[in-house]
């Protein structure tokens, strides 16, 4: 078991989140990667999922600005032929979210303080044994290292992150898409023009 040393702050770490929408595939994902591997690009975390148009996928990628330049990411992605568009969205109001699935050795006497810590970091148990407890906890990528730091006293014995997934508030949309229009179905499809 391969031990991370969580402890090392010496640098302040400063992270860009770009999105890019993509065509829905078979190998966008690894032209990205590869991209990433050739340019010698570190990604912190690279999220990938369908929106609303089953033709189209959605990245989130995020970027040590100390290792990588993200405006040479944007600039080397939209080269790209299924990129569709890229946008860095570190600057703009956004909502970003992560989740983490964390088990933690437990026994009976400290289910309780930990369901108590559940409780105030508004997670979810969602699976519990007689020596563990597996936690989901969702919420800014802050709030996912506290409940972490607050846990590991009681031994984390395996945890996984979804990766970083963002949306510009407001009333914008995404600008490598129009906004959703009403086109006669009743289903208020998007009109996607090639």
């Amino acid at each position: 078991m391969t031990l991370v040393d969580r402890t090392n702050t010496s640098a302040k770490k400063t992270t860009h989140v770009l999105m890019a929408l993509v065509e829905n595939k078979p190998g966008v994902l690894t032209r990205v990667a590869s991209l990433f591997r050739r340019r010698g690009f570190n990604i912190e975390s690279l999220t990938v999922g369908r929106t609303d148009n089953p033709d189209i996928s959605r990245m989130t990628i995020v970027v040590d600005a100390n290792k990588t330049n993200a405006t040479m990411v944007a600039n080397n992605l939209i080269k790209l032929v299924n990129v569709i568009d890229v946008q860095e969205v570190t600057t703009e109001p956004t909502v970003s979210r992560d989740l983490a699935l964390i088990k933690v050795r437990s026994d009976a006497q400290k289910l309780f303080e930990i369901n108590q810590m559940v409780d105030i970091y508004k997670a979810k148990v969602v699976d519990i044994c007689a020596e563990s407890v597996i936690i989901e906890v969702t919420g800014p990528e802050a709030k996912i290292e506290s409940m972490v730091g607050m846990l590991e006293p009681y031994g984390i014995l395996e945890m996984v992150r979804t990766g970083l997934v963002a949306m510009v508030r407001g009333s914008g949309y995404f600008a490598g898409l129009p906004p959703v229009e009403d086109n006669g179905n009743g289903r208020g499809m998007a009109i996607y023009e090639a």
